[in-house]
C-alpha cells in the first residue's frame, strides 16, 4: 500500500525525493501519513481537494483486496 501511494504522488510533485510515507497499522485499518515538500502541497491536494480525494479513493479500492480500511492523511 505504501509503495502504491508513493508511486501515485511521485507523478504529481516537483520534488519526488522529499516524499515520505509513514504506515501506522492496526488490526483492520491502516493509516498512511503522507509528507511532501511545502511547495508541492497544493499539487497533492488540488483545487477544492479533488486530487486528495481521488488519491484516497484509489487507496481505498486497493485496500478492499486486503480486507483493510485505509486512511490517507496529508501532513505538513
Amino acid at each position: 500500500m505504501k509503495e502504491l501511494l508513493e508511486t501515485i504522488v511521485r507523478a504529481l510533485v516537483d520534488n519526488p525525493d522529499e516524499i515520505s510515507v509513514n504506515e501506522v497499522e492496526g488490526e483492520k485499518s491502516l493509516i498512511l501519513e503522507l509528507r511532501v515538500a511545502p511547495g508541492d502541497m497544493g499539487k497533492v491536494i488540488g483545487k477544492q481537494g479533488r486530487i486528495a480525494k481521488a488519491i484516497r479513493t484509489v487507496m481505498k479500492a486497493a485496500a478492499v483486496k486486503e480486507n483493510k480500511r485505509v486512511v490517507v492523511e496529508i501532513i505538513q
